[in-house]
């Protein structure tokens, strides 16, 4: 036990022990410089030095701009920009899917080149029908609110009297069908006799997505409406629309009529019904006559 005491107190003497640190000219021997100082002096410089050194260090590192030149230190701003850009690239490419998808079909109506598919008056509201047609369980106090609710709009004359479709067609002119739909011999319009200078109407509210005039066709108009259903008025001689603008049922966008060589008796226009990419006959919705 007291061996160890000796040796702590020979350690502390050590270094609570004075020396002094002398600098001396090479050549005359002369004392430039001379420093009084102990071991313990130092530790404690030396200490603190270190301490400040590494405290600076990373107060540079977390709060200055200087961390951006550190090898694989990212800046936060740098990954907000990065997630942003991320985020904007996603939603654009799901926008030109959707507008490569819209263009497709739109190329499809102006060719005619598409795979038949049936489609009936039913079909407009089939989604309206699931709806209707789903099974629900109810209890025994809504079977008999039902019961008297049916009782009571039993001789409603009122409810018998609401229409069953929300979606009306109206003809776009009134002519004769020289030429009817088929889908088997790649006719996907119908053919309607008119007179010169005809007004042509939109069957339907709706916006004109397409709107100019074309070779083989004259001047071509097509129509967006509600349920995803487009209507195509091809052969007119002028327009009255432009891309864009949004018509109401039964508005004048086009006229009828030909060129110089064509006898009036040949006037016709073509109208079309397309609905979700797919033709349809427009005589099921639509009387011309």
């Amino acid at each position: 036990m007291a061996k160890k005491r000796r040796k702590s107190n020979i350690l502390w003497r050590k270094l609570l022990n004075k020396r002094r640190l002398v600098i001396l000219n090479e050549d005359t021997f002369e004392e430039t410089f001379s420093l009084k100082l102990t071991l313990m002096n130092v530790f404690v410089v030396f200490g603190l030095g270190a301490i400040l050194i590494i405290f600076f260090t990373t107060y540079i590192i977390a709060f200055t701009p200087l961390r951006e030149y550190i090898p694989g230190y990212a800046s936060t701003k740098l990954k907000q920009d990065a997630l942003e850009l991320a985020i904007k690239s996603d939603s654009l490419e799901k926008v030109v899917k959707n507008n490569n998808a819209y263009i497709s079909s739109i190329k499809k109506v102006l060719t005619g080149d598409l795979e038949y598919a049936k489609f009936n008056k039913d079909s407009l509201i089939a989604s309206e029908q699931q709806q209707l047609d789903l099974p629900v369980d109810a209890s025994a106090t809504e079977k008999e609110l039902r019961d008297k609710v049916i009782q009571e709009d039993k001789y409603n004359v009122f409810e018998s009297a609401k229409p069953k479709v929300s979606f009306v067609l109206f003809p776009p002119v009134q002519g004769k069908i020289i030429e009817k739909y088929s889908a088997k011999n790649k006719h996907l319009a119908v053919k309607l006799a008119v007179m010169n200078n005809t007004p042509i109407k939109a069957v339907a509210t709706g916006t004109i997505v397409f709107a100019d005039w074309t070779p083989t066709n004259g001047y071509v108009i097509i129509v967006r409406h509600q349920e995803a259903i487009l209507s195509v008025y091809k052969n007119a001689a002028s327009i009255t629309k432009k891309q864009g603008d949004t018509v109401k049922s039964g508005e004048v966008i086009a006229l009828s009529g030909g060129n110089s060589a064509t006898v009036e008796s040949n006037i016709t226009l073509h109208f079309e019904l397309w609905k979700d990419g797919f033709p349809i006959d427009p005589t099921q919705f639509i009387n011309f006559e």
